[in-house]
């Protein structure tokens, strides 16, 4: 499983966990245990047993004893939400004696691994006085769960000032634990559970030099999710001196219960037992939301434990959003893309962090840096190599301090050479400090150890000649410490964030919005130092994170800004929603810019598009789906019975007859390239009325060359609310067609609702 905290998989966070599916598939002796998930037929449990609890303790104890532990020991936790079965410890035999149970149905081998944040909500559109946020309340009496590292209580940001009293519905707690008590708790964080009992099946100990065994967190990751999504106001935050301003979540008036799943230990792993137990405690508790910035490698539905707990939670009326992952920017990237799920990417915001440089000959220059000491250079010495011929000249232990002591030194040639190497190498110098060129932004904030000024390798090139061509070139100042703001354009997609077509299901389009994860500042635990600069350890309560991570908590935010306003709302229609009155434009009017390429980017990047939560509100019409939609959906992928009676935790289903498409906002064609393929493409969908009592709207497409899109009606015309209209759409592509295009599909009605859903073609 990865945690979705950080950049792309070209430069990840050396102390985050990330959960790999079977990287411990060693067949086991007899004598030895294994963890297991097991999935039971519940319809098979008697009438004798009070719980599941109880008749899962027996049916382990009716094993043959080739063991010398008990049921007790045996029994991990008992599943009664996710699906209906438990995880235990088990030998091999015994695991084949039980899988030959009539009510076994399925098992799941336990996978370990390791760990895959102020201006956002302005950048939101999220006023006090105007729009969703005084319309909901500001998210008052919605409950998120938030499954990742913990919490760290005593932030700021869980303050229950102006909290409303905790629902009469809910159901959890606080746990006592390692650091952490009950009385910790309040209407902020009303909710605080720990989950550690397949990490520990499996041999590993939770040291307390890495981790506290209790809800606390020790990395700052949960934290700063649950702050993003609904941490109270709290003003002066900031990261040493950037962003500073009043932090709040994108539901300041939301509840906040914290599952600890993922754990820092000396081998660094997580166990998906405790990931599922955490889920399945959320639904209990009854959690209106539930956000994970993690995921477990992609799998088919049946074996994806994310995806099956998921399902359970969409049933009961639980909102469920996925971080997307960080593997762009490659295509076939995404995580958790299952249809149920909020599936979200990671974009840009229009705020840039600074420092400006003025050199010998008066050309002043800005870059990029996040050097968290508010001082100044000048009048010192560049250093561009012996010569000043050489462009590598910051390779591991190429510089030497006699030469660059007090200087400021020019790295070079950042494609060739990983920057993280530069920088330490002119720290080592004992340079006064860096300007480092580099090709693609690859550099964290706490990667600033030293005064250091961050320059794309296009802008670079004044700087460079100055350098080869002024002997004793000097920089007469550095000033740091600049937090520049309306930045152009925004957003882009993040270049870490990852891209479709979905691997598990291309013909879905994922990720399905784009939400800020890039220099997000929230709250962290303030229990370690964040970052070192010379003899210095930095701590901090607030932090910037970049990450898909950072972006889901954001649409979990707004999904519980409208759960405040929409009561009766399903999970389908709040996706819907919140997909189509999606932003499709950049700040410049423009399609998204992929921040990689400097490209245009597409729907396989940025799905329907960026989180827009005023217009959510009042989206005018949703595509909505219930259970049967996704039975529907299933029964098209071709899967047995065992699988199906896998994802959907029983024993019947219906698979109608007729059209398998699900009734989402957006439209994905697939179509192959081989000779005499079919080159049109049918959907059905049907809309529901969810804005005034009448209504017509009119079908109004953007095609591009090479591309046709055709509507059957083309104008719907309702008379009353919550009414229904059906409509199909046909897309066509040329031959030579590029291998992705798209186009939109855009109902508009007379009240200015705009109803927009990309139509996407892929050749493969």
């Amino acid at each position: 499983m990865r945690l979705f905290l950080g950049v792309s998989s070209h430069h990840v966070w050396t102390w985050l966990l990330v959960l790999l599916m079977g990287s411990n598939n060693a067949m086991s002796t007899p004598e030895e245990h294994q963890t297991y998930i097991i999935h039971m037929d519940n319809s098979h449990k008697p009438a004798s047993f009070s719980t599941h609890e109880s008749w899962h303790r027996s049916t382990l104890a009716s094993l043959s004893p080739y063991h010398s532990l008990s049921d007790k020991e045996m029994l991990l936790y008992s599943y009664n939400h996710v699906m209906h079965g438990f995880s235990a410890r088990l030998t091999p035999s015994q695991l084949s004696e039980l899988e030959k149970l009539p009510a076994h149905r399925a098992t799941y081998r336990e996978s370990f691994g390791k760990l895959f944040t102020t201006h956002t909500t302005k950048f939101l559109g999220l006023k006090r006085n105007s729009g969703i946020w005084p319309t909901a309340s500001f998210g008052k009496d919605v409950i998120i769960g938030i499954i990742d590292t913990g919490v760290w209580p005593e932030s700021a940001s869980f303050s229950d000032r102006g909290m409303s009293p905790v629902p009469e519905r809910w159901k959890g707690e606080c746990e006592n634990g390692t650091a952490f008590s009950p009385s910790l708790c309040n209407k902020k964080l009303i909710g605080a559970r720990s989950f550690s009992k397949g990490l520990q099946a499996a041999g590993i100990k939770i040291s307390e030099d890495l981790d506290y065994d209790s809800a606390r967190d020790f990395y700052g990751h949960g934290t700063h999710t649950a702050s993003t999504a609904a941490g109270n106001y709290v003003l002066g935050a900031g990261h040493f001196g950037y962003a500073t301003g009043t932090a709040r979540g994108i539901a300041p008036g939301a509840h906040v219960a914290m599952y600890k799943v993922l754990w820092a230990t000396d081998s660094e792993t997580s166990a998906a037992t405790d990931v599922l137990a955490g889920m399945d405690q959320a639904i209990t508790d009854g959690v209106d939301i539930m956000s994970l910035s993690l995921g477990f490698d992609q799998t088919p539905y049946f074996d994806d434990i994310i995806a099956i707990a998921s399902l359970s939670a969409i049933e009961k009326g639980i909102f469920v959003v996925c971080a997307a992952g960080n593997d762009g920017p490659g295509w076939n990237s995404t995580y958790n893309g299952a249809p149920w799920i909020m599936t979200v990417g990671a974009g840009t915001v229009d705020r840039n962090f600074v420092a400006t440089m003025t050199l010998g000959n008066g050309l002043t220059i800005e870059g990029t840096s996040y050097f968290p000491q508010g001082i100044y250079i000048t009048n010192a010495l560049l250093y561009y190599g012996k010569g000043n011929t050489s462009k590598e000249i910051c390779d591991f232990s190429a510089l030497d301090p006699r030469e660059v002591a007090g200087k400021v030194v020019l790295c070079d040639n950042s494609t060739s050479i990983d920057v993280h190497t530069q920088m330490y190498e002119v720290e080592r110098a004992g340079a006064k400090a860096g300007i480092f060129l580099i090709d693609k932004p690859t550099l964290d904030p706490e990667d600033y150890s030293i005064p250091s000024l961050v320059l794309q390798t296009g802008s670079s090139d004044s700087v460079r000649e100055y350098a080869m061509t002024v002997k004793n070139a000097t920089v007469k100042e550095m000033r740091f410490l600049l937090t520049k703001l309306g930045t152009k354009p925004a957003p882009q997609v993040a270049y870490f964030s990852s891209r479709g077509p979905d691997p598990v299901s291309p013909g879905v389009l994922k990720p399905d919005i784009l939400a800020p994860g890039e220099d997000v500042l929230a709250a962290v635990a303030p229990n370690r130092p964040y970052m070192e600069t010379g003899i210095y350890d930095l701590v901090t309560d607030y932090a910037l994170y970049s990450g898909t991570s950072m972006a889901a908590p954001h649409a979990a935010g707004v999904a519980a800004l409208l759960r405040a306003v929409h009561r009766d709302w399903s999970p389908g229609a709040i996706r819907s929603a919140i997909m189509t009155t999606a932003i499709t434009i950049d700040s410049t009017y423009m399609t998204f810019i992929d921040q990689w390429t400097g490209l245009p980017a597409t729907p396989l990047d940025f799905g329907a598009g960026h989180i827009n939560p005023n217009k959510a509100m009042d989206p005018g019409l949703i595509y909505d789906i219930d259970l049967q939609d996704y039975i529907q959906f299933l029964c098209g992928l071709g899967y047995n019975d065992r699988q199906m009676s896998a994802v959907l935790r029983r024993r019947e289903w219906d698979c109608k007859e007729g059209p398998t498409n699900l009734n989402y906002p957006s439209f994905v064609a697939i179509f192959t390239k081989a000779t005499n393929s079919p080159t049109v493409k049918n959907f059905t969908r049907v809309v529901t009325n969810v804005g005034g009592d009448t209504a017509v709207y009119q079908a109004v497409l953007e095609v591009p060359t090479g591309m046709r899109i055709r509507i059957e009606p083309n104008t719907l015309t309702f008379t009353g609310k919550d009414q229904k209209q059906w409509f199909d759409l046909s897309v066509e592509i040329d031959t030579e067609a590029p291998d992705v295009i798209y186009g939109y599909l855009r109902w508009v009605d007379q009240h200015n609702h705009i109803v927009s859903s990309p139509v996407v073609a892929i050749k493969t």
